[in-house]
C-alpha cells in the first residue's frame, strides 16, 4: 500500500493553521494588554528555601493554598532532592519574610529553619531570554550554512536548510500557542522552565529534519529520473518508521509517564516537552519536505490563478 504524504500537503498544513493560529493570536493578545502569565524568574520576586526540624513537610499544594488564603501573589512551591521546601512569591523585605515563616509554623505546627533568602531580579531573566535569543538565531544561520555545504552535491541545496528552519519556526509557533492555551485554561505560567522545554524542542526539530532531508538528498542520487514530488514522499516513507518509533520509544513515553506521575511542579514543563517534540517529528515528516515541494515547483504562482480565471470569467 502506498502511502502518498506529499500529496495531501495542504492538509497538513492546513491541520497546523488550526494549531497554531488561535494560540498565537491569544498570545500576542495577552502580549499587548500586558497580562502574559509570566514567572517570578521574569517579573522578579523573593525566594525562600526553608526545612523543618523533624524533616517533615507539609505538602506543596497546602502551602500553596494557604499563602494565596493570605494575600501572597505568584506563589510556587516544590521540593527539593536533600529535604527541603522552595518557596517563590511576590518581592519581600526581610520583615515579611520573618512574618512568612512565623505564619507558616502556626499553620502546620512545624519549627522552621530557614536555609536561603534571596530576591530574585527581572532583569535576569530578560538577559537570559535575549541571549536564548540570540543563541538560536545564530544557530539556525549556522544550520542553513552547514545543510547547504553539506548538501552541496544536489541542486537548490540551500532550500534545504531554509526549509528546515522554516519547520522550526513551525514547532516553537505550536509550543508558544500551546502555552497561551494553558495560561488560559489551567493557570501556565512562563518561567525558566519553559525556556529550557522550548530550546529542547528546537534542538530535536532541527536533527529531526537532517535526517530526513539527508534521505532525500541519497535518493536524488540514486533516482535521478524520479519526479522531485515522488522522490521526497519516497524518502518520507523510508524514514517514517524510524522518525516514529525512535521517538515514541526513546522521548515521548518517558515524558508522558513525567507528566501523569511526576508531580505538579514539573507536569506543566513535561507536558510542553512533551507537545514540543511531537510537533517536531510531526513537521519532520509533514511539513518540512512538503515545503521543500511547494519552494521547488514553486506551487505560489497558482494559488490566486483559479480565483482570478472565475473573475475574469
Amino acid at each position: 500500500m502506498k502511502i502518498n504524504i506529499i500529496g495531501k500537503r495542504y492538509y497538513f498544513f492546513l491541520l497546523s493553521a488550526i494549531v497554531i493560529i488561535p494560540g498565537l493570536i491569544l498570545f500576542f493578545y495577552q502580549l499587548a494588554t500586558q497580562t502574559l502569565p509570566l514567572a517570578i524568574d521574569f517579573q522578579g520576586g523573593s525566594l525562600l528555601e526553608i526545612q523543618t526540624e523533624g524533616g517533615v513537610l507539609p505538602q506543596p499544594a497546602d502551602v500553596v493554598s494557604y499563602l494565596e488564603g493570605q494575600e501572597y501573589a505568584d506563589v510556587k512551591v516544590q521540593t527539593t532532592g536533600e529535604g527541603t521546601l522552595v518557596i517563590r512569591t511576590v518581592p519581600l523585605d526581610e520583615t515579611q519574610q520573618a512574618q512568612l515563616v512565623n505564619s507558616l509554623e502556626q499553620e502546620f505546627e512545624i519549627p522552621i529553619i530557614v536555609l536561603r533568602f534571596e530576591s530574585v531580579g527581572a532583569t535576569i531573566g530578560r538577559e537570559v531570554t535575549i541571549r536564548a535569543a540570540q543563541a538560536v538565531a545564530v544557530a539556525a544561520f549556522i544550520v542553513v550554512l552547514f545543510i547547504t555545504f553539506a548538501f552541496r552535491g544536489i541542486p537548490h541545496a540551500f532550500r534545504y536548510g531554509v526549509c528546515a528552519i522554516l519547520a522550526m519556526i513551525h514547532d516553537v509557533a505550536v509550543v508558544f500557542s500551546v502555552t497561551a492555551l494553558g495560561s488560559l485554561l489551567w493557570g501556565w505560567q512562563i518561567d525558566a522552565l519553559f525556556l529550557t522545554a522550548l530550546l529542547t524542542v528546537i534542538g530535536f526539530s532541527v536533527q529531526d529534519k537532517i535526517v530526513v532531508f539527508d534521505r532525500i538528498r541519497e535518493n536524488r542520487n540514486i533516482y535521478k529520473r524520479l519526479p522531485f514530488e515522488t522522490l521526497v514522499n519516497h524518502s518520507i516513507v523510508q524514514t517514517l518508521q524510524r522518525s516514529i518509533n525512535t521517538q515514541l520509544m526513546t522521548v515521548e513515553f518517558m515524558l508522558l509517564s513525567l507528566a501523569l506521575f511526576g508531580g505538579v511542579t514539573l507536569r506543566e514543563f513535561a507536558v510542553i516537552l512533551l507537545i514540543g517534540l511531537f510537533s517536531g517529528t510531526y513537521s519532520s515528516i509533514f511539513i518540512a519536505s512538503s515545503t521543500l515541494v511547494v519552494w521547488e515547483n514553486r506551487e505560489w504562482n497558482s494559488w490566486f490563478k483559479r480565483g482570478k480565471n472565475q473573475v475574469t470569467a
